[in-house]
């Protein structure tokens, strides 16, 4: 399948392409910004077909759990109305996007766009079946919002050319794709390692 097969049934679900997340940005993904024209595309033909375009971003308080100084895995990002919080210049967001902010609570981390959000109820409403994701990064914010978007019901399209993986520990992409398509999700493309 391809960009044609996206329905105005269908939504695209862009994940936390943020300056935090690219490089320079503070928990930088090697070759983040690598998703963007592929994702561009993507925007470009979900346009065309009528179909609903989604993004999501962190949108953390100082001082989340999440952040090093209250002992969590990661240094400070995407902390909400400061630059690296903002989406990457380049991404050709539409006027009409509907932008879902998660991880807004201090106490609770969130990966997943679903967790925390009314993102569900917003694709229940519009009577969406099926939705196409990409974005950063792939072994977190896109596996559990794929695997979450699975529990709900949601036919998911995982767009490995358009998600990256930050690997943490080698081999995590690798472990999350599995997971994800023992979940059910459908692979398009090709995952980019270089």
């Amino acid at each position: 399948m391809d960009q044609a097969s996206l329905k105005s049934s269908d939504a695209l679900l862009v994940v936390d392409v943020q300056n935090d997340f690219c490089p320079g940005g503070a928990l930088a993904v090697e070759g983040g910004d690598r998703v963007v024209p592929v994702l561009n595309r993507w925007i470009k033909a979900a346009e065309a077909a009528g179909t609903r375009i989604i993004a999501s971003r962190d949108w953390h308080p100082a001082g989340h759990v999440r952040f090093h100084e209250q002992g969590g895995p990661w240094p400070p990002h995407c902390v909400e109305h400061t630059p690296g919080a903002e989406f990457h210049a380049a991404l050709a967001l539409p006027q009409n996007v509907q932008i879902v902010s998660k991880g807004t609570n201090l106490q609770k981390e969130a990966y997943s766009a679903f967790e925390g959000t009314d993102l569900a109820e917003r694709l229940k409403q519009q009577a969406v079946q099926r939705f196409w994701i990409g974005g950063l990064t792939l072994e977190y914010c896109v596996c559990q919002t794929t695997l979450d978007g699975l529990r709900m019901g949601f036919q998911v399209h995982v767009l490995l050319d358009a998600t990256r993986a930050i690997n943490a520990n080698p081999g995590d992409d690798r472990r999350a794709l599995d997971e994800i398509r023992r979940a059910g999700a459908v692979f398009e493309g090709e995952l980019d390692h270089e």
